[in-house]
């Protein structure tokens, strides 16, 4: 009797998982295209991982056999230099995709992608995303265009680390990140300088030296793990110098 009531409450928890990944796809950017029939059978080829703060999904040059959409949590993709500075290419958030180069025929992945936070993943086998791909072209326009706003982000990282100065670079990440506090007062919260720096790719140093010249100027002012942009128009003018 207590056998046969777990396997019902196991069949009951499997059926609600399944219902929370549907509804999740239903919602995605990417899968909403599809019909009800449609997204039932995709239910059944996803691999749901559930990961730590702190777990690696994939490093460079490991290979790569599936496409990963984050359900919930946070991801970071980043580089490596081999002096152990680290460079943030990107913070996905739920509903973005990752790992998909190897739609494009690359067989390895080139960059590390972390979980930050407890997070959620579904994993899809490209065996199985391919044919819907080739059928579906709201899921092939739906990633291209994923994939085209993470390369625009890219580019304009590369300009702004070729062209400008590193006030400059700072100015610009700071009004990316900022958050309304109060009406014509924007702030960061949460971010050391450390995890500034990994975001630009330089030195902690470099960056604690750029925000004294912000704050001396007058444009922010510093606190611990809390930034307050008191005039946004001059920071906006240093991102634009």
């Amino acid at each position: 009797m207590r056998a046969k009531r777990s396997r019902n409450q196991q069949t009951s928890s499997s059926s609600e998982k399944a219902d929370e990944t549907i509804s999740f796809l239903t919602q995605s950017d990417i899968f909403r295209h599809l019909d009800v029939d449609a997204l039932v059978e995709l239910e059944r080829t996803i691999t749901v991982i559930t990961c730590p703060p702190g777990r690696i999904i994939y490093r460079p040059g490991e290979r790569g056999n599936a496409l990963f959409i984050l359900q919930s949590g946070s991801v970071q993709l980043y580089h490596l230099s081999t002096d152990g500075r680290k460079l943030i290419i990107a913070t996905l958030a739920a509903g973005d995709c990752f790992g998909e180069t190897l739609l494009l025929g690359q067989n390895t992945h080139n960059d590390f992608a972390e979980a930050t936070v407890a997070s959620s993943i579904c994993a899809i086998n490209k065996q199985d995303i391919e044919p819907l791909l080739l059928q579906q072209s709201g899921i092939t326009l739906a990633l291209l265009k994923k994939m085209s706003q993470r390369l625009a982000l890219l580019e304009a990282q590369l300009i702004n680390t070729t062209f400008k100065s590193m006030p400059a670079r700072l100015a610009a990440l700071l009004l990316q990140l900022a958050q309304h506090k109060e009406q014509e007062i924007l702030v960061v919260e949460g971010l050391s300088h450390e995890e500034l720096a990994e975001r630009l790719g330089v030195y902690r140093e470099t960056v604690s030296m750029a925000l004294r010249d912000l704050r001396e100027a007058g444009a922010i002012e510093l606190g611990r793990k809390h930034i307050t942009i008191n005039k946004p128009l001059l920071l906006r003018d240093v991102a634009e110098s």
